[in-house]
């Protein structure tokens, strides 16, 4: 593999922190790497080291001085006057852009919707976010670093942002470098994990899945005080590898060892107990929505809506940005009266919502953290035990020199963390999450999830992490053409349902993406219309009653008894061999015990064989995985 770009024992101190020192780092050609850290630890500054933005004050950055580089910073630099056209495709002529597939493919997968002529100025902050984030792809780029690309993007483009970055480059060529806190989004795009902490990187094979699973073992077996922090990893290992998407996927890790090392970690949550303790604060009715319409200027935005939303239900709400999700919430608090159906709210609901905008730090102003939590004497129930708000500030990860900060000068991270606390302080029964894993990193994501986990009321999530969807909520449901759709498959499902709905549509449409089709066609690009598609596709999909697509939907036939059968047996042939391969490697290691120390000819011929029957045990797991997968379908 050939060398792209790193740096030599680089150090870089700012006035109140040194952030690397003596940090050296290679990337070489055909790199995928995913940057994970706590926040404030350096991912963004690393990025800027690498990308020649951000001079070090020792070592140096080393760069194959042919390679060019495309970086998407947190914040842009497009021009307000701008239009949207000049901002991502510049003076290039018409015929040009509109007669390349590979920039209609970027125009259609991330500008859908914003009007082609629109100036930079008058867009919202997604909008820009997804000119700049366009603007980008579209360049030729040896090398790509990405930070925080997901932001403000939905599930769907989200996964077309995955697929294009994985088919952007031919195999072993090109390099990505990206900061996320979108876990699915790791696994789905890198090959190696870059872990920044205390000044410096830790690189792991693999995605995020991977790397998980390493950084438990090296921390089992490094200090056991370190114990706490492990278990709150071990737990995301254990949804990682019993979720849809470790039976769905080949993991890149042993199966024995990931199983070896979540054997002893505890359900997720207790639903029962967790349902029965909902109960006793809410009662038998919590929301209950009948027939219900919103319509806004004659336009349906919910249309017919049926919902029932018990006591302790854990329900993801999923959908394309302005489909109506934030109607839909409004119109289960009773802030948005329908304009036909009928809204039960029980009695005893008492409401709490974390928006986006984190609206109930407002009043706190420059209060210091301490000032705030000391008008709070309630106790909540967590995990079946009373925790003060102290104690909840420390799980929620606020260290002492936190709490002389004032409300105002916090990071994006620990005001979102701060609000959700008070927000638990107040007792609610009905917890309404609007984006709540924005500006978290994922070890805070991690610790998230866990106070979650033992959050004894009804929970409603809406949030575009698809890892934090499916693993903090029981079930998922989708906001499509107005109607309302249990997923019984998850984001998967929903993938599928809007994908359908997407080909049906791409005829139709007055955003940037049609005016591209529109001139791919006018430039002799081949585009085709289908309208008619799209009207079926669409009757389907906003049905309430529609049943879900089968396995010929998603283009891969079923397997009939017979190869079920042989794929049964011959996993279960292979699992025979590995129990008599790992019995003579066990032989082989209580040799090696019992020889003499000195004799080291004899020593490396043991470990040679031993070495050899555990190539042999990995061949027979990858073996075994691939029937596994094939079985699933």
């Amino acid at each position: 593999m050939a060398f792209v770009l790193g740096c030599e024992k680089v150090s870089l101190e700012y006035p109140t922190t040194r952030v690397f020192e003596g940090l050296s780092l290679g990337v070489e050609d055909g790199d995928r790497i995913g940057i994970v850290g706590r926040n404030g630890h350096g991912k963004s500054t690393l990025l800027g080291v690498l990308a020649g933005l951000v001079p070090p004050d020792d070592g140096r950055v080393l760069r194959n001085g042919t390679v060019s580089v495309g970086v998407l910073g947190q914040s842009d630099a497009l021009d307000d006057a701008d239009t949207v056209q000049r901002a991502v495709v510049g003076d290039a002529p018409e015929y040009e852009w509109a007669g390349n597939a590979r920039v209609r493919d970027i125009i259609d997968g991330l500008l859908g919707g914003i009007a082609w002529d629109a100036p930079v100025g008058t867009l919202s902050g997604g909008q820009r976010r997804r000119v700049d984030l366009a603007r980008l792809l579209v360049g030729q780029w040896d090398v790509l670093m990405l930070d925080e690309p997901t932001n403000h993007l939905d599930v769907r483009a989200i996964t077309w942002l995955a697929e294009h970055l994985k088919r952007r480059w031919r195999p072993g060529a090109g390099v990505l470098l990206v900061v996320t806190h979108d876990r699915w989004f790791l696994d789905e795009v890198c090959t190696r994990m870059w872990e920044v902490h205390d000044r410096t990187v830790d690189p792991f094979e693999g995605g995020y899945s991977a790397y998980i699973l390493q950084r438990v073992e090296r921390q089992r077996l490094a200090a056991l005080a370190e114990q706490k922090r492990q278990n709150a990893l071990r737990r995301e290992l254990a949804w990682l590898s019993r979720g849809a998407r470790a039976r769905a996927t080949k993991p890149k890790f042993h199966v024995a060892a990931a199983q070896a090392l979540i054997a002893d970690v505890p359900p997720l949550r207790d639903e029962l107990e967790l349902k029965r303790m909902a109960m006793a604060r809410l009662g038998k009715q919590v929301v209950d929505l009948v027939d219900v319409t919103v319509e806004f200027d004659g336009r349906p935005v919910l249309d017919h809506v049926d919902w029932i939303i018990g006591p302790g239900d854990r329900y993801g709400i999923v959908g394309a940005n302005g489909v109506g999700k934030t109607t839909l919430l409004r119109v289960i608090q009773g802030l948005q009266k329908p304009t036909r159906g009928r809204v039960k709210i029980g009695q005893t609901v008492r409401f709490a919502v974390l928006s986006q905008h984190l609206d109930n730090l407002a009043a706190f102003g420059d209060d210091r953290v301490r000032q705030v939590i000391g008008r709070y004497n309630a106790r909540v129930m967590l995990d079946g035990k009373e925790m003060t708000p102290a104690q909840l500030l420390e799980r929620l990860e606020f260290g002492a020199a936190d709490l002389n900060e004032p409300v105002s000068s916090l990071s994006g991270g620990q005001k979102r963390r701060l609000a959700l606390m008070l927000i638990l302080l107040d007792e609610p029964n009905v917890l309404i999450l609007d984006e709540p894993g924005n500006d978290l990193d994922t070890d805070m994501l991690a610790a998230l999830e866990g106070l979650l986990d033992t959050w004894p009321g009804t929970l409603l999530l809406v949030t575009h992490d698809r890892s934090l969807m499916e693993r903090v909520t029981d079930h998922q449901f989708a906001l499509i053409d107005g109607r309302l759709r249990h997923l019984p498959r998850g984001i998967d499902e929903y993938l599928e349902l809007t994908g359908t709905a997407d080909k049906g549509a791409a005829g139709q449409g007055g955003g940037a993406g049609a005016t591209a089709r529109g001139a791919a066609q006018d430039a002799g690009a081949g585009g085709t219309a289908r309208a008619g598609a799209g009207a079926s596709a669409a009757e389907g999909v906003g049905s309430t009653t529609a049943s879900a697509p089968g396995p010929s939907a998603i283009g891969k036939p079923a397997l009939s008894g017979g190869q079920q059968r042989e794929l049964r047996k011959a996993m279960a042939s292979t699992e025979k061999r590995m129990a008599t391969l790992k019995g003579k490697i066990e032989a082989k290691q209580a040799e090696m015990a019992a020889a003499d120390p000195s004799d080291y000819v004899a020593l490396t011929a043991l470990q040679d064989e031993i070495a050899a029957f555990q190539a042999q045990v990995d061949e027979l797991e990858l073996a075994w995985l691939d029937a596994a997968e094939a079985l699933e379908g």
